[in-house]
C-alpha cells in the first residue's frame, strides 16, 4: 500500500477513502517531510542541489571553479567525465575536489591556461541508493580580441547624401557591446537621422555639414573580461554645395566648368535589411528584435504592423528612434508577417520579416522524487514540449534504460516509466533527457523505497489558543512507511472523533470549523500502520474576541482645527492588545501635533495634508481587528487666478478666470467684484455673483468706468481671499442715464426758495464735465420754466420769492457728451414766515383734580404762513400768596401735532389755580399766544406727613411731633394715627386708631406699657379722602427697681450659667431658621405684619391716563408778580 501526505486543509469523507487510496496507488508517492531529525534518521538517493550553469563562460585570469552539489543519504561520493571519458582528478595536480563536495577547483593562477580545460563536464553523485548525474557543463573560457590593423581612408561626401560607418568588431566570448564615441570619450549624439544598428555599424539616413569630425570610434565592450577595444578613428568631411563648386572652379578650366548641383530630396530605401523580405527565426522565451534603417532626404519615419495581427499588448516596446520593434517573452503565437514601413512626404518603402518562433525543450511536467512502501505502485512521468517536438529518453543511475540492469517491477511507456510492486532493494535515481536541436532539458528523480514505523513529528503538549467563533487547527504532523492511518481523541476517555463534527485532514491536522468554549481541553493524535503506533497530546484553548466597541467615526474639519478618533477595545482579559494608528495604510507623521492616548487618536491643527483615512488596528498574539474612518479636511476656497478679459464692448465685457482649489468643499458661487480707478480707486463694489459651475460671466458696464475686476470663490465655509485684479478696462464716455435724487425745495428765509438735490456720484456721471440743470417755476401761476445751469454741487438758492408758495421743481444732469432723460417734477414751497394769528375761543373743562381738557378754535391757514405743525399750551400753576415774591414762574409746554383743535392736560396739581394760552406753530416757529385762560382744579388727597418722629418716651408713655404735608391738595380736616405693640416673638397686638385735630404738629400717648415696642402709622385728610401714610416704630422705658433686680441676679453665677444656655439655644434656632429661610420660608415678622395690615392703611394709587398724542415739555420762565 502506498503514501502519501495531501495538501492541507483537504476534506475526506469516510466513504471515499477507499477509492482515494487506490487511485494513490496508481499516481501518488510518499512524501517525506523536511523534518531535520527525520531526514537524519532515513535513507535517501543522491539529488544535485547546485550545478554550474550549462553554458561556462569562464575568466581566464582567474582559477576554474565548476560546481556540483549534492546530497543523500548516506552523503554521496562525486566522479566526472570531461568530453564523454572519465576525468581523473588524481592525476591532474592543478584539479582538486572541495571536501565533503563535488565541486572542482582547477588553479590556472600559477601555471597553466584555460584553453586547456575547454571541455565538456559532467558529474554524477553516488550512493548505495543510486546516482545522481550533473548537466553537461560545456566549460570555455572568454576571449576579448584586438581589432585588426587597417588603414581607413577618410569619407567626404556631399550634403543629404547617405552613410554607413562600419564597426565589423572582432569575435569575442561572449559578444561585445558595441556603442560610437569620440576621443574625449563622449557618446556621439543619435537621433533619427543618425542611428546605430543592431550589428553595430552606424547609419546615417542623410548627412549634415555638422556631421563633420575626424574621430567616429566605435568600441567594443567585452564585460566578462571587463575590457574595452577601440576601432581606428573614421574621419568624415561633408561638403556643400558651394564648397564643392570651389574646388571644381579651382582643378578645372573655364570651358570645363559645369558646377555641381545640390542634393535632391528623394524618397526613402533601406539600407538594412536589404531587399523586400527576410528571414527571422527565434526562440521561445527569448526577446525578438526586428530592425529597419532607412535612408532618404527628409529623413524617414519607420512605422511597424503585423500583416496577420495585432502586436502583443504590454510585450512590444520600440527602440532607437522606433527603428527596431521588440517583443519580449516570444511565444509560438508571435510568428507571423511583420512588416517595417518607411515613409516621407516623397513616398514610402516597405519590408516584410518573416518571423519563425523555435523552441528548446520546456517542461510540462518534470518528474518528481517517489517515496515508497515495499509493495506499492507509483510512476514517474517525464514530458516536455518544444519546436521540433522533443525526444524523451531515460537513464537509471546515469545509464542509459536501454542498457541498464533488468527490473521486472518497471515498465516503460514512452514519457512515464510505471512501478509496481517495489521492493527496498530497487530504490535508484532516474534521469529523463528531452532534446530537440536547440537544446535540452535533464532532470534527476529518485524512488526511495522505505518500510518505517508512525513516528509524530509535531512536538508534545503544544497548546493552541484560538479565538471563539473561529476555526482551530491542532496539527499532527506524521511520517510513516506504509502510511499511516491518524485518528483523534478528546480528554483521557474519549472516544474517536468523527467527521460530523470536526474535519479530519489528509496531513494530520484535525480541524475544528467553529470553536466554543466547551472546545477547550487535551486532544491525543494517534498513528498507526502495521508496523506500530505513535501518539502525542496537544492542549487547546479558547479566547475571547477582540472586539472594537467605539470605533473612529468619519469626520469633515476645516483647517486648523482639532480632530479627535476614538477607539476603545473589549478583549479576553488574558490577552494584552497591541492599538496602532496608521494613516492611508502607512505610520502617522512624526509631528507632535498627533498625539495617541489609552482609547483615541488626536490631531491638532489640521492641515491639508492631514487627510486621508486613519485606521485603528488591535493586535493580540491571536486576532486582529480594525476599524477605519476618513478625515475630510476642508476650509475656504482658494482666490480665483488667471482672470482674463475678452469681448471687449462699450457696454459689456466678458471675464473668465481660473478657480483655485476648492479645499475639499464645493464651490458654491463666484463673487465678482469692480474697481472704478477713475472716481473712486481702492474702493471695491459688487458687480455680479454666478453659480460654482462657472468660469466665465459676461458683464454689464457703465460709461466712463475704468474698470478692474476681482474674483471671490465661496464655499459652504466660508469665501475665499480676493484674486488679484484683472487688467484695467475703460469704457467711453456716454451722456448721463438718470438725474439726481432727493430733489426738494424748502426755504430757510421767508423770500427765497432752496432747491436740494443728492448729486450723481463718479460712476454714475457716464463721462466728464457733470453738470446740473435746475428749474423751477410756481405751481399755481402761468409763469414759464426758469433755468440755470450748475456745476457739479448738491444745491441752488432762489431769491426774491414770496413767502410760502408751491413752487414746480425739476433738475436734471448733463455732461460734455449730452442730457440725461427729462427729470421728474417735484413740488416745494419757498420759505415760511411766523404765523400772523392766535387761536381763538380757548375753553377749559377740568375733568379731575388732576387733568384738564382745552379747546381751542384753528388758525386760518393763510394767516399760519407755513407748514402748519401744530399747537401748543402754555400753562402754569399761580403761585401761593407765601411765593409770590419769587421771580421765576415754572411753565410747562405740551404740543399736539397737526390740525387738533383740543387736549388733554395731565398731571395737574390738586386745589390749585393756573393759567394757560395757545399758540399755533408752523415750521419757523410760534405764532402770537392766545390771551390767557384760568382755571381752578378741586381738592384731592394729601402727600404722607413731611415727618414723624417720637420724642421723650417715659414708663407709659410716647410723644409724637409730625410735619404737615408738603401737598395737602386742598383743606386739612384731620390726622389718623394708628399703634399697635409689637412682643418678643414680633407679634403684632391689638390696632388702637386715634383722630388728631388738623392744626396740631404733636401728640402724646399715656398709659402705655413699660418697656414695650410700638409700630405707629400715621397719615392726614382731606374732605375728599386720606393720604399717604408714614410708618415709625418706638420703645416705652425700662422701670429702675426692676433692672437694679436684673443687675443683681446678673452677678449670680447660676444667672450666667443659664444665659449661656439660652444663648446656645437661640444660636441653634438661628441656624434653623436660616436653612429654612433658604429654602424659600417667610420671615415671621413680615408674616405677622401681612397678617396684621390694616387695608384703611394701604398706599392710594392715583390713575395715571394714557394720552399717546401728547408730549409733555418743562421749563422754568421768568416772571415778576
Amino acid at each position: 500500500m502506498q503514501l502519501k501526505i495531501m495538501p492541507k486543509k483537504k476534506h475526506l469523507s469516510a466513504g471515499r477513502v477507499p477509492l482515494v487510496l487506490f487511485l494513490c496507488q496508481m499516481i501518488g508517492a510518499l512524501d517525506v517531510p523536511l523534518d531535520p531529525k527525520l531526514l537524519d534518521d532515513l535513507v535517501q538517493p543522491p539529488t544535485i542541489t547546485q550545478q554550474s550553469p550549462k553554458d561556462y563562460i569562464i575568466d581566464p585570469r582567474e582559477n576554474i571553479v565548476i560546481q556540483c552539489e549534492a546530497k543523500g543519504k548516506p552523503p554521496p561520493s562525486f566522479s566526472w567525465t570531461r568530453n564523454g571519458t572519465h576525468f581523473d582528478i588524481d592525476k591532474d595536480p592543478l584539479v582538486t575536489m572541495k571536501p565533503g563536495s563535488g565541486t572542482l577547483v582547477i588553479n590556472i593562477i600559477t601555471e597553466g591556461k584555460a584553453e586547456t580545460y575547454e571541455g565538456v563536464y559532467q558529474c554524477t553523485a553516488r550512493n548505495e541508493r543510486g546516482a545522481a548525474i550533473s548537466n553537461n557543463i560545456v566549460v570555455r573560457p572568454s576571449r576579448s580580441p584586438l581589432w585588426t590593423k587597417e588603414r581607413l581612408e577618410p569619407i567626404t561626401l556631399r550634403n543629404g547624401q547617405s552613410l554607413v560607418l562600419p564597426c565589423r568588431p572582432p569575435i569575442g566570448l561572449p559578444p561585445a557591446i558595441i556603442f560610437w564615441m569620440d576621443n574625449s570619450f563622449q557618446r556621439l549624439p543619435q537621433s533619427e537621422r543618425v542611428s546605430q544598428g543592431l550589428n553595430g555599424d552606424l547609419y546615417f539616413s542623410n548627412v549634415l555639414p555638422e556631421d563633420t569630425r575626424e574621430d567616429y570610434i566605435c568600441y567594443a565592450r567585452f564585460n566578462h573580461t571587463q575590457t574595452i577595444q577601440q576601432k581606428q578613428p573614421i574621419s568624415l568631411k561633408v561638403i556643400s554645395v558651394d564648397e564643392l563648386n570651389d574646388t571644381i572652379a579651382a582643378n578645372l578650366s573655364d570651358t570645363e566648368f559645369y558646377g555641381a548641383k545640390p542634393s535632391k530630396e528623394r524618397p526613402p530605401t533601406f539600407l538594412t535589411p536589404e531587399g523586400n523580405e527576410s528571414l527571422k527565426e527565434e526562440l521561445r522565451g527569448n526577446v525578438l528584435s526586428l530592425e529597419c534603417i532607412a535612408e532618404g532626404l527628409p529623413t524617414p519615419i519607420i512605422y511597424w504592423i503585423k500583416e496577420d495581427g495585432t502586436l502583443p499588448v504590454n510585450r512590444t516596446f520600440y527602440r532607437n528612434f522606433k527603428k527596431t520593434l521588440q517583443i519580449t517573452q516570444v511565444t509560438e503565437a508571435d510568428s507571423g508577417n511583420y512588416q517595417c514601413i518607411a515613409k516621407n512626404p516623397l513616398g514610402a518603402v516597405h519590408h516584410t520579416i518573416a518571423v519563425t518562433v523555435k523552441a528548446a525543450p520546456y517542461w510540462i511536467a518534470a518528474p518528481q522524487n517517489l517515496v515508497l512502501s515495499p509493495g506499492e505502485n507509483g510512476t514517474l512521468i517525464c514530458r516536455a514540449n518544444g519546436n521540433p517536438k522533443p525526444r524523451i529518453a531515460w537513464l537509471t543511475n546515469g545509464v542509459p534504460i536501454e542498457i541498464a540492469p533488468d527490473d521486472p517491477s518497471r515498465k516503460i511507456d514512452g514519457d512515464t516509466i510505471i512501478f509496481s510492486n517495489v521492493q527496498e532493494r530497487l530504490s535508484a535515481v532516474y534521469q529523463c533527457n528531452a532534446s530537440n536541436e536547440y537544446g535540452y532539458l535533464l532532470a534527476n528523480a529518485f524512488v526511495n523505497v522505505l518500510a518505517e514505523p508512525p513516528r509524530i513529528l509535531t512536538s508534545a503538549n503544544i497548546l493552541y489558543q484560538v479565538i471563539a467563533n473561529r476555526p482551530a487547527f491542532l496539527d499532527c504532523a506524521f511520517f510513516g512507511s506504509p502510511l499511516p492511518a491518524i485518528e483523534w481523541f478528546k480528554g483521557t476517555k474519549g472516544s474517536a472523533l468523527h467527521e460530523d463534527i470536526y474535519v479530519l485532514h489528509d496531513n494530520g491536522t484535525l480541524e475544528i470549523p467553529v470553536a466554543q468554549k466547551d472546545s477547550t481541553g487535551t486532544y491525543t493524535c494517534v498513528a498507526r500502520n502495521k508496523l506500530g503506533m505513535a501518539k502525542n497530546e496537544v492542549h487547546l484553548e479558547i479566547k475571547d474576541p477582540t472586539r472594537i466597541i467605539k470605533q473612529p467615526e468619519h469626520a469633515v474639519v476645516q483647517r486648523g482645527s482639532r480632530v479627535s478618533f476614538d477607539c476603545k477595545l473589549k478583549h479576553d482579559p488574558t490577552l494584552v492588545p497591541t492599538v496602532m494608528w496608521l494613516k492611508d495604510h502607512g505610520e502617522l507623521p512624526n509631528e507632535e501635533r498627533f498625539s495617541i492616548d489609552k482609547d483615541h487618536l488626536v490631531v491638532t491643527d489640521v492641515s491639508d495634508d492631514d487627510g486621508g483615512t486613519y485606521t485603528c488596528t488591535a493586535n493580540t498574539t491571536l486576532d486582529s481587528v480594525s476599524a477605519s474612518a476618513v478625515l475630510r479636511v476642508v476650509d475656504v476656497p482658494n482666490p480665483p487666478f488667471d482672470l482674463e478679459l475678452t469681448n471687449q464692448l462699450d457696454d459689456s465685457v466678458q471675464l473668465t478666470w481660473t478657480p483655485g482649489d476648492d479645499n475639499n468643499s464645493p464651490i458654491t458661487k463666484f463673487i465678482i467684484e469692480y474697481e472704478d480707478a477713475m472716481h473712486e480707486a481702492g474702493v471695491w463694489h459688487h458687480q455680479a455673483e454666478v453659480s460654482g459651475t462657472q468660469t466665465t460671466a459676461q458683464l454689464k458696464l457703465s460709461p466712463y468706468v475704468n474698470y478692474s475686476f476681482r474674483v471671490m470663490a465661496e464655499n459652504n465655509i466660508g469665501r475665499s481671499l480676493p484674486s488679484e485684479a484683472s487688467e484695467q478696462y475703460l469704457t467711453k464716455a456716454a451722456e448721463p442715464d438718470q438725474n439726481p435724487t432727493a430733489v426738494e425745495g424748502l426755504g430757510t428765509e421767508p423770500d427765497n426758495l432752496v432747491i436740494t438735490w443728492k448729486p450723481l456720484n463718479g460712476f454714475e456721471s457716464n463721462g466728464p464735465g457733470l453738470q446740473y440743470k435746475v428749474s423751477w417755476r410756481q405751481k399755481d401761476g402761468d409763469d414759464e420754466w426758469t433755468s440755470v445751469v450748475v456745476a457739479n454741487v448738491s444745491k441752488y438758492i432762489v431769491s426774491g420769492t414770496p413767502t410760502f408758495v408751491p413752487y414746480l421743481i425739476k433738475v436734471q444732469s448733463l455732461n460734455d457728451v449730452g442730457f440725461a432723460p427729462e427729470p421728474a417734477v417735484v413740488m416745494g414751497h419757498s420759505g415760511e414766515d411766523l404765523p400772523m394769528v392766535a387761536p381763538g375761543n380757548v375753553r377749559v373743562n377740568v375733568v379731575n383734580s388732576t387733568l384738564a381738557e382745552v379747546h381751542w378754535d384753528p388758525v386760518p391757514l393763510k394767516s399760519i404762513r407755513g407748514h402748519l405743525q401744530g399747537y401748543r399750551i402754555y400753562y402754569w400753576k399761580v403761585q401761593s400768596s407765601s411765593k409770590r415774591n419769587r421771580r421765576h414762574i415754572e411753565k410747562k409746554i405740551l404740543t399736539f401735532q397737526g390740525s387738533k383743535t383740543h387736549g388733554m392736560l395731565p398731571g395737574l396739581q390738586p386745589y390749585s389755580h393756573y393759567f394757560l394760552n395757545v399758540r399755533v406753530v408752523n415750521g419757523k416757529g410760534e405764532g402770537p399766544a392766545s390771551s390767557d385762560r384760568g382755571f381752578h382744579t378741586p381738592e384731592g388727597v394729601p402727600s404722607a406727613p413731611s415727618s414723624l418722629k417720637i420724642v421723650n418716651p417715659t414708663l407709659d408713655s410716647l410723644t409724637l411731633e409730625w410735619d404737615p404735608p408738603s401737598h395737602p391738595n386742598g383743606i386739612l380736616t384731620e390726622y389718623t394715627l394708628k399703634y399697635q405693640p409689637i412682643n418678643s416673638t414680633h407679634e403684632l397686638g391689638p390696632l388702637v386708631d386715634l383722630k388728631i385735630p388738623a392744626n396740631k404738629t404733636r401728640w402724646t400717648l399715656k398709659n402705655l406699657n413699660f418697656s414695650t415696642r410700638y409700630k405707629f402709622y400715621f397719615y392726614a385728610q382731606t374732605s375728599v379722602g386720606s393720604g399717604s401714610q408714614i410708618t415709625e416704630e418706638a420703645i416705652t422705658t425700662v422701670d429702675e427697681a426692676m433692672a437694679s433686680r436684673q443687675v443683681d441676679i446678673a452677678t449670680q453665677g447660676w444667672f450666667i450659667g443659664l444665659m449661656c444656655a439660652v444663648a446656645l439655644l437661640i444660636l441653634i434656632l438661628l441656624i434653623v431658621c436660616f436653612v429654612r429661610r433658604n429654602k424659600g420660608g417667610k420671615y415671621p415678622v413680615k408674616e405677622k405684619e401681612d397678617a396684621h395690615a390694616d387695608p384703611e392703611i394701604q398706599p392710594m394709587k392715583e390713575d395715571d391716563g394714557t394720552f399717546g398724542e401728547y408730549r409733555l415739555f418743562s421749563f422754568v420762565s421768568s416772571a415778576s408778580f
